[in-house]
Order: C-alpha cells, then structure tokens, then sequence
C-alpha cells in the first residue's frame, strides 16, 4: 500500500528544491516530481533577503506542482547554516512502576525533557537524539521499549540553532502560502538519502558541499555521534576562480563545473580553455592546470576543515567505512582522491538512490541529497506518529507530539506565530 505524500524543501544558497514523493509497496522511496531555482536570498545556507527567498520557494514549489500534479500545502524543510551547533548531553527520569514496560511515551518524555535545557540567548534546540539508554545502571541499550526498569536515562547529541534563522525559514514558508510540516537539520537528511545501514553500523562520516557550507554528520554502531557546519562550500571556489582567472562569476562556475579538477596533478600544462572576453574585448585564455591549482588550494582549506571535525569528534579511529561526500561538490573531478590522499581515510561519493525506487535520473545526482533525504525524514515522522497513534491506549495521548523531530515544530511554530502577532 503506498504511503502519504510528502514534499522537501531544501533552501539552500545556490538552488531551492521543491522534491515531491512518497513510499511505494516494495518500501523504497518513489518521486513523483520535483521543481528547482536559482536561490538568490540565501547566503551560506542562512535566509538573508526574505522577498527574494519567498519569490524562489514559490518558483520551484510551482514547477513541482506542475512535474507531480499534487497541490502542495505543507513541506517538510531543511535547516543548516554556521550558527548550527551540536551538544552532548544526559538525560534521566524516574518511572512510577518497576514492573511496567517501558513505552513511547516514556521515550518521548525523556526526549521532551531536553527541549527544557536552558539555552544561550537567541539559541534554540533543533533536535534532540538519542544515542544510547540506561536502565536502571544497565548501559549500551539501543531499543528500551518493552522493558521493565524504574530509572530510564540516556546520552543525547543535541543540536542547537539561532531562533532568528529558523523564525525566517518559517516566514518565508508561510508567506510563500505553505505550511512547515517539520524543521530537519540538512546533514541528518542527507544521510538517510546516501548511506546504507552498514555504513551507519561500521561507522561513516557523511560530508555535504554545499553551495555555501560543507556539512558532517558522524555516525558509528548506527548512532549520530557529531554534527557540525562549516561556512566554506562551492560558491568560495567560484570566488577563487573568478578572482584568480579574472573572468566573471558566470564564467567561473561554468569552468568550475566542465573543466574543473581537485588535483592540479592530473591537468596537463598545455591544456588552454578560450572564455568569451566582455563587449568589444578579446577571447580569454585559461590554463586548466592553473584552473586545478585555485580549485585545489580551496579544497585543500575545506578538507582541512572537514578533517579537523572529524578528528574532533573521537571517532576518527572507528570509522571503518571513512568518508561519504555528497552535494553539488561532490561532482568535482577527482575530489574523492584528494580528500582520501590529505585524511587517508577510504572515500567515495554518495548518490541518494540507497532507498529511491521509481524516480527520474536526473534526481540521483549527489546534488539532491538533502532533497531526497528531506522527503524520507518527512515520511518518517508521519509513519512515527501513525504507529503511535495505534499503540497508545489512553486517549488523552492521542494529541501528542511525536518523537524525536516533532517537539520542536510546535515550539518553535508557537515562537514565531506569537512574535508575528506582537508585530501585527
């Protein structure tokens, strides 16, 4: 039986995705459509021109009614930016009765207990996940439901973010006549669209260039362990390119994308590329080995960067199955060597077709990750609260918010929604 349809929206700082799908029979993630544009009032992965953000949404979720014929309403959408943070933190509570069964609801109140903590000014818990429970002193459980304990605790990764931010992806969503269904951080989604079960179990470092920021997200025996943002992405080699060749921005992307490589190695010294000079101005003359040189030297720095998160998070000795690039960067030639060549971990590039099934090709390009994996983040959260819905017996936990992603929604809508009426 096919499941709900659902629509991410990945706002990000070089394209806005409207993808639309749902789960077919067989499990796997079917598309049924999906609209892009251009984004022009995003920077480094942060909403920085409000009309323009909205006028993009509206653009891309057009073109994605008219691809899948779904009327969309609600989207489920992502987050990311340098203002996101991560958090390691414990959390406990005490049962009534040793003898009863632990519930979801036990789960969902130890998880609701963490969007309590008191944050920095302006800061606001995204998601709180947890990575392992205790019951009564019994460490390294991964599943508590269905057992008897009377002290339930647990280890938390959680992940904070600037109000500001997430109150103008709110506006932006509304005004462009839609509903939020959900506030996913981008590299969570991401890597439910690229990696397998094993990878998560073995232990994997998810990398996605962005246009504007390089996000990571760590996992190991199939917990989140760490998550950071990094402010560099493809748009600063673009930049370099630019600067360094002396040639237009348009320019520079295009070179970057056709005759761009990570390794100034592989570039043969008489290799020239002719670019269209200005009105009235001659042809340009580039050489592809300078071209790899600016490109690998900004690679370098972002790497560098990547690597020192990865050591900063513990796990760079247990990752076995090394380093997973996906996003518009990872489309660069030769970047899977270098990055495998500066952190001599195993590398290779991510395609969000883990758990994709009838979908056009164009979508398993690693570009789409985020977009990918906002739709399956957003099915999980429906499916989550469905169960519930089945399994809890007192009615007055029919109106409960579920799971991990669900609090926040509410919390953060309710912000919003009260600073808009103080504003009104």
């Amino acid at each position: 039986m096919e499941s709900e349809i659902i629509v991410g929206l990945d706002i990000g700082t070089t394209k806005i995705v409207a993808m639309v799908g749902r789960r077919n029979e067989h499990g796997k993630i079917e598309i049924l459509g999906y609209g892009k544009t251009t984004s022009i009032g995003v920077k480094r992965g942060v909403v920085s021109n409000i009309e323009r953000t909205i006028q993009s949404i509206r653009t891309a979720v057009e073109e994605a009614e008219n691809n899948s014929g779904v009327d969309i309403r609600y989207v489920t959408v992502g987050i990311a930016g340098q203002h996101i943070k991560s958090i390691q933190h414990h959390g406990v509570i005490m049962r009534n009765n040793n003898d009863d069964e632990i519930t979801q609801a036990d789960i969902d109140n130890l998880i609701n207990d963490m969007f309590k903590l008191v944050m920095q000014p302006g800061e606001e818990i995204i998601h709180a996940l947890p990575q392992e429970y205790i019951i009564d002193n019994e460490k390294g459980i991964k599943d508590p439901i269905g057992i008897c304990g009377g002290r339930l605790e647990a280890n938390f990764h959680i992940i904070t973010g600037q109000i500001a931010a997430a109150k103008n992806i709110y506006k932006c969503v509304g005004r462009a006549n839609l509903e939020t269904a959900g506030l996913i951080l981008e590299p969570l989604a991401s890597a439910d669209a690229v990696l397998s079960k094993e990878e998560k179990e073995a232990g994997v470092a998810l990398v996605d260039i962005g246009g504007g920021t390089t996000d990571i997200a760590i996992f190991q025996e199939g917990i989140i362990r760490h998550t950071a943002v990094i402010a560099l992405g493809g748009d600063i080699i673009t930049e370099d390119i630019k600067e360094g060749c002396t040639i237009i921005k348009d320019q520079a992307e295009m070179l970057k994308i056709r005759f761009g490589s990570a390794l100034a190695s592989e570039s043969k010294e008489n290799e020239i590329v002719s670019i269209p000079g200005l009105r009235g101005r001659d042809p340009k003359e580039i050489s592809l080995k300078n071209l790899a040189n600016i490109i690998q030297a900004r690679m370098e720095d972002i790497v560098e960067h990547i690597y020192y998160e990865i050591k900063n998070s513990g796990y760079e000795k247990k990752l076995i199955a090394g380093i997973v690039i996906t996003g518009g960067g990872a489309k660069l030639r030769h970047v899977t060597q270098l990055i495998e060549y500066l952190t001599g971990m195993n590398t290779r590039i991510g395609y969000p077709n883990e758990h994709l099934g009838k979908a056009p090709d164009e979508v398993t390009s690693p570009m789409y990750a985020t977009s990918v994996g906002l739709v399956i983040k957003g099915l999980e959260g429906v499916e989550s609260r469905k169960s519930k819905d089945k399994t809890q017996e007192k009615p007055a936990e029919k109106t409960r918010k579920g799971g991990i992603f669900d609090a926040i929604f509410a919390k953060t809508k309710n912000f919003f929604e009260d600073d808009a009426e103080r504003n009104s």
